[in-house]
């Protein structure tokens, strides 16, 4: 099967079982983390898995809610809801997100916005896409009046007041994912995501990159997105340095 067509099929299933679930007063457990867990992200965790097995069996799956791993050198990394604490709560900031790493490169990646049907896709070489369209970041280069979405790390709130400092608006959308779509299509400059999960990075390092942008770990560098990472900076490219001197400066 041609890549492109499987991961914009699951991402489409993927979002009609989340509007068919979203809802205020959903039922939810809390994982040892503190995060929620409906059978919305279980169920397309499993879709995901199902149909990698089934379309390419000698790759792997590495999927926040369950994997399928081997020794293949094709890694598929999946967040079936990234955002389920607002799916959870009854606001429509959440994504699904699939990516294909490659001895840890991430070479295709999908986002997938159900409520506002924002499909965001990319390939390495060929240019980023929001539905079929190409999407390019924005070209702007101080975070006066730009906004900036932070994760709810307590770490991060000396980050967010150096921010503040410079006239930045930032804001927390508990999705990293949907922090940096806005990114990808021009209207936030950065995402700062500072936890370890892979699944909320692979397919932003590649959809935003082919979008011009710049992604990183949190001290400037490059990493592999099939395991554990050192959370990620993702930024119009243009702010990125800056940033990251602002992020090792706050975590001091």
């Amino acid at each position: 099967m041609e890549y492109k067509s499987f991961v914009i099929d699951l991402a489409e299933r993927a979002g009609e079982i989340m509007r068919a679930n979203f809802s205020l007063g959903m039922k939810k457990d809390w994982k040892a983390d503190n995060t929620p867990l409906t059978i919305t992200d279980t169920t397309i965790n499993k879709m995901v898995i199902d149909e990698v097995k089934k379309n390419f069996p000698d790759h792997a799956l590495l999927g926040e809610e369950e994997s399928n791993m081997n020794t293949s050198e094709y890694v598929w990394v999946c967040d079936p809801i990234d955002g389920t604490i607002p799916f959870s709560h009854g606001y429509p900031t959440f994504m699904f997100s699939l990516a294909l790493t490659h001895n840890g490169e991430s070479i295709l990646g999908v986002l997938y916005d159900p409520m506002l049907k924002r499909m965001f896709y990319a390939e390495k070489g060929k240019g980023a896409f929001l539905n079929g369209e190409p999407v390019h970041v924005s070209d702007v280069s101080s975070f006066k009046n730009a906004m900036v979405n932070l994760d709810a790390d307590i770490r991060l709130i000396d980050l967010r007041n150096k921010l503040i400092d410079k006239d930045a608006y930032t804001t927390t959308l508990y999705s990293a994912t949907y922090g940096a779509s806005l990114v990808i299509c021009g209207e936030f400059v950065a995402e700062v995501y500072e936890y370890d999960k892979p699944w909320d990075a692979a397919a932003v390092k590649i959809i935003l990159e082919e979008a011009g942008g710049k992604v990183t770990d949190m001290a400037g560098n490059d990493q592999r997105y099939d395991k554990t990472i050192n959370g990620f900076v993702a930024t119009n490219g243009f702010v990125h340095d800056e940033l990251i001197k602002d992020i090792q400066e706050a975590l001091k």
